[in-house]
């Protein structure tokens, strides 16, 4: 479903991300980092919202950069931070999103009351996304990505601002989607979470990857956080 090959990205002498390369298919595949390493860099070329100097990103065969409209029409992408439309009702947004990738009628009220009471926003959609806690923003920004049932889903850092019962949903949902024959991009610094959710992993530093595959081939008998730290170390 995903296939980065040769990716670089350079903001002017800095490269941010350096010749990366990775396949995920049918998965959870978890991007590791620590701030700065080139995560968020790498999802946003993934979704399209970012250009980058060399390599190609092909989603179900389909490159980003000439057929962009297909691939995202196959992908839905949630940042660190969410930038909803704050004076628009939380409804409303869902509906735009909804409109935006043709969903019908019955589909989009089916996946919007089943997903809303999966994260307890039900009582809130009627009110301004201005009055939203960040909780509450992220729980709709996932609502929305996740409702029109995505081939690839791209998160970044999604467990940050969740309470412990919206982030146990949405490792459920995401289990669910993998096993359902979707694919899973996200990037954490969360190792514990992880090294309990991924089947692959990739870890990035300063804008390469120094160790990927399965999460056994990458730790073995350690934790993922002593393989992470005796990375950084080394580097």
């Amino acid at each position: 479903m995903l296939e980065i090959s040769g990716l670089v990205k350079r903001y002017g002498d800095i490269t941010a991300v350096d010749h990366l390369s990775l396949r995920c298919h049918h998965e959870i595949y978890g991007l590791i980092g620590a701030n700065g390493a080139g995560k968020s860099t790498t999802l946003k070329a993934v979704a399209g919202i970012l250009d980058f100097d060399e390599g190609d990103i092909r989603i179900d065969g389909l490159s980003i950069r000439t057929q962009p409209l297909r691939c995202k029409q196959q992908m839905a992408y949630i940042p660190d931070n969410p930038d909803l439309y704050e004076m628009m009702r939380g409804q409303e947004y869902l509906n735009f999103v909804a409109d935006v990738y043709q969903m019908d009628t019955a589909q989009r009220r089916r996946q919007i009351q089943r997903l809303a009471a999966l994260f307890e926003m039900e009582g809130a959609l009627g009110q301004r996304i201005g009055g939203y806690s960040h909780g509450m923003k992220q729980k709709l920004a996932l609502i929305s990505a996740l409702m029109h049932d995505p081939q690839l889903l791209i998160l970044d850092e999604p467990f940050v601002g969740l309470d412990p019962k919206a982030s146990f949903t949405l490792k459920q949902l995401m289990r669910e989607l993998c096993e359902r024959g979707h694919t899973i991009f996200f990037s954490t610094h969360v190792l514990e979470v992880a090294q309990k959710l991924c089947d692959r992993i990739a870890i990035l530093m300063k804008g390469r990857i120094v160790a990927q595959g399965t999460m056994e081939e990458v730790i073995g008998q350690q934790s993922l956080e002593q393989v992470f730290l005796e990375l950084a170390d080394h580097e």
